[in-house]
């Protein structure tokens, strides 16, 4: 199924898209969102109406075209050790191989991080066995670097149970983070093996810093982490892009290390309809783009999402245009 993409529109309307990781493979644009099922449940905090179960593979040849949908591409029944909640997944290319990351909560409920893998940036994907090892929480971002070297970013508050791994081990009981006056917690990142399958380090915390170098604190609801990291590289830096949950916004900060510490900048999109907000950064054709979802289609429902793009711009000394995306023509 096909339909021409306009900016700041649902790029699909045949079923709710949502947390959209964009990439460029061969010249041609694949975006890999998770797929809201059209259910009438209520909302809660721990995310229980975001029920997704499968992934379906989009892609566009020019960013005015068709946008083509290749179909179901990854279905938790055919991965063995997830049980439910296929959330918002992200997608690589390495040695000859297209690799795609997934969360999902594990027999005991807790979410751990999934790889799967094909020679084709459409799938269909075959799941390994078992989650990657040291693997916890969701919203993988996986981003290769110009050495070659492949690092995976995750972490999620609330439903996304970073919380609870807060001492490095799984605390099912421990809702709060740290006081507000505290450090926030930061996104975890592991450098990833090279086949791609495995952790090659350990998980560590990223620190988020203001402009004096001092962290962002738990209680700085507009600057501090919550989830859905994503990076992307800009004339020598690492941005490093996240939701803030609470206040609805992509913010974002940058650092001359995959690994940070990063610095805070500023604002990317401001708050859009629906509660959560999730995106990702690609150039494409000379030209930098943000994909982002909201709950427009479906006139504010929470877990029927839809994926749609911008263009994004920056300015002379690097910092990113702050983006409406209901001002935009």
């Amino acid at each position: 199924m096909t339909k021409k993409a306009h900016q700041n529109e649902p790029i699909v309307t045949h079923l709710y898209t949502a947390d959209p990781s964009a990439h460029v493979f061969d010249g041609k644009l694949y975006i890999y969102p998770s797929h809201d099922l059209d259910h009438d449940g209520p909302d809660n905090d721990n995310g229980d109406q975001y029920r997704m179960e499968d992934y379906h593979v989009l892609s566009m040849k020019s960013i005015d075209g068709p946008v083509e949908d290749h179909g179901e591409a990854l279905h938790v029944r055919d991965v063995p050790w997830a049980s439910k909640q296929m959330w918002a997944p992200d997608a690589a290319y390495k040695n000859g191989t297209y690799y795609f990351y997934f969360p999902a909560r594990d027999h005991d409920g807790v979410f751990r991080i999934g790889v799967a893998t094909s020679q084709s940036p459409t799938g269909p994907f075959k799941p390994e066995e078992n989650y990657i090892e040291g693997s916890y929480s969701i919203d993988p971002a996986v981003f290769v670097d110009q050495d070659n070297r492949a690092y995976c970013y995750f972490g999620g508050l609330w439903g996304g149970q970073l919380e609870k791994w807060q001492t490095g081990t799984f605390l099912p009981h421990v809702e709060e983070g740290p006081a507000i006056d505290q450090p926030a917690i930061g996104p975890r990142v592991a450098e990833l093996s090279e086949d791609m399958l495995s952790f090659k380090t350990e998980p560590k915390e990223i620190s988020i810093v203001d402009e004096d170098g001092k962290p962002i604190v738990a209680g700085d609801e507009d600057r501090r982490y919550f989830e859905g990291p994503w990076i992307h590289k800009y004339n020598d830096y690492y941005y490093l892009s996240y939701s803030t949950g609470t206040t609805h916004k992509i913010v974002y900060a940058i650092s001359k290390s995959p690994e940070g510490p990063f610095e805070f900048k500023g604002t990317i999109l401001n708050p859009v309809i629906g509660w959560t907000t999730h995106h990702s950064i690609v150039e494409f054709n000379n030209k930098w783009y943000l994909f982002y979802h909201d709950c427009s289609l479906s006139d504010g429902v929470n877990h029927k999402r839809s994926v749609k793009f911008t263009e994004l711009h920056y300015n002379e000394d690097g910092t990113i245009q702050t983006i409406d995306p209901y001002k935009q023509s």
